[in-house]
């Protein structure tokens, strides 16, 4: 039994935790059982960890050394209702599906059936489903829709492509994943992955390079992890066209909670749930650790103004100031006050929020355009009353901000 999933990073002296913060997922390879257990023996610096992305891609590499020819499904297309997305991913081996998802019930349980089947053949093939809205299964999905999957019978063999994605997110800047598959006379299809980075482009094959360029600028540009993009290459000389699937990969956003009691707890629980990377500040070790918060990536124990001025603030930071009291969410607001945060909320009463808008504006500490940035009182309007629906409230909030965001986005690029 491991006594913590963790690894030494070749070039940092930070830990790297995988798919979360203390629950760990190790595959036995003898039983085909997934086992999920709670690390109750680590101690090492809350500040040396880095929380990696839950990524399809970095569970193979994890899995890769006590699992025996894996397959990696991928949606590549919908279209009407289905119950997931292009994009979406699932591992299986011989024994079953290990992590991932591809929409459940029967269709995924075909698609485990066929995975058994690639996995000995070792090809690779497209496989199309689709949900049926007059079945009279009560285990099939009847969304209407369909779907197109990519089955890659052998995922390992790029193993180094995924490590190459795992150290640009490290260095916590994004990248975009290559696939590009030919087509082959029997239907099975040739896979190839190449790992995009520092300049778009750059990773893909000369001849396809130029051609991909502006695309994958421009779905680095969006900022949308959700951004999965289907093109068809016609590549002189070449007879038939090549099918290339592209899929952004960004480092987590960043949630920095300003305080570590009942609220800012349950603030990085919810966090760590909605793929944050969680940071929590507080100046008191009794609230400040990791038993109190199992699942805050980053644990700050220091005075909550300098801290806060200390934090990194982009577009990709969201930040939550729930502290112990008036003083202390001031000290830890002025550091936010005109920065490029993406969201900027305060808890408080109507009263307390209107003497502290009062005293930074009279003050010089911030303009009227710059407090209407900040969103105070906190979270949205669904009448909670206690400490989880508080956070929940807060949560939803900020969520729609991000999510609004690229909506926005997207709007203004047409």
């Amino acid at each position: 039994m491991f006594n913590c999933l963790k690894e030494k990073y070749a070039a940092s002296d930070k830990i790297i935790i995988y798919s979360s913060i203390l629950i760990y997922l190790f595959y036995r390879a003898d039983s085909g059982v997934c086992i999920f257990f709670r690390d109750l023996n680590c101690s090492f610096s809350s500040q040396s960890i880095i929380v990696m992305i839950d990524n399809i891609y970095f569970r193979l590499l994890r899995l890769a050394p006590v699992i025996s020819n894996p397959v990696l499904v991928t949606i590549t297309e919908t279209e009407g209702s289905t119950p997931q997305k292009a994009g979406n991913s699932a591992i299986f081996s011989n024994r079953g599906l290990i992590a991932g998802t591809v929409g459940g019930g029967l269709a995924e349980r075909r698609v485990q059936e066929l995975a058994i089947e690639y996995a000995g053949t070792g090809k690779s093939s497209f496989y199309h489903s689709s949900f049926d809205n007059t079945s009279d299964d009560p285990d099939e999905a009847i969304c209407g829709g369909k779907v197109t999957m990519l089955i890659d019978a052998d995922p390992l063999r790029h193993l180094d492509v995924y490590r190459d994605m795992e150290k640009t997110i490290m260095e916590e800047k994004p990248g975009v994943l290559a696939t590009w598959v030919s087509q082959h006379e029997d239907l099975s299809v040739g896979i190839q992955r190449f790992w995009i980075k520092d300049r778009p482009g750059d990773g893909l094959p000369p001849q396809v390079a130029d051609i991909l360029r502006p695309l994958v600028s421009e779905i680095l540009a969006s900022q949308d992890s959700n951004g999965y993009v289907k093109t068809e290459l016609e590549i002189p000389g070449e007879k038939s066209k090549h099918i290339l699937f592209l899929e952004p990969v960004f480092p987590l956003p960043k949630l920095v909670i300003a305080g570590a009691g009942h609220i800012g707890k349950a603030l990085s629980h919810l966090g760590r749930l909605t793929g944050f990377e969680v940071t929590v500040i507080d100046n008191r070790k009794e609230f400040a650790n990791s038993d109190n918060l199992p699942e805050a990536g980053r644990i700050i124990v220091k005075d909550i103004g300098q801290a806060m001025a200390e934090i990194d603030k982009t577009p990709d930071t969201y930040i939550v100031i729930v502290t112990r009291g008036h003083g202390c969410d001031a000290d830890a607001l002025r550091p936010c006050i005109g920065s490029e945060a993406g969201y900027v909320g305060m808890i408080g009463s109507r009263a307390k929020v209107a003497k502290m808008r009062s005293d930074f504006i009279s003050e010089g500490w911030a303009t009227e355009d710059q407090w209407k940035r900040i969103h105070s009182p906190i979270g949205l309007e669904i009448k909670s009353e206690t400490v989880q629906e508080i956070a929940v409230s807060i949560m939803a909030q900020l969520i729609l901000v991000k999510n609004s965001r690229k909506s926005r986005q997207d709007l203004s690029d047409h």
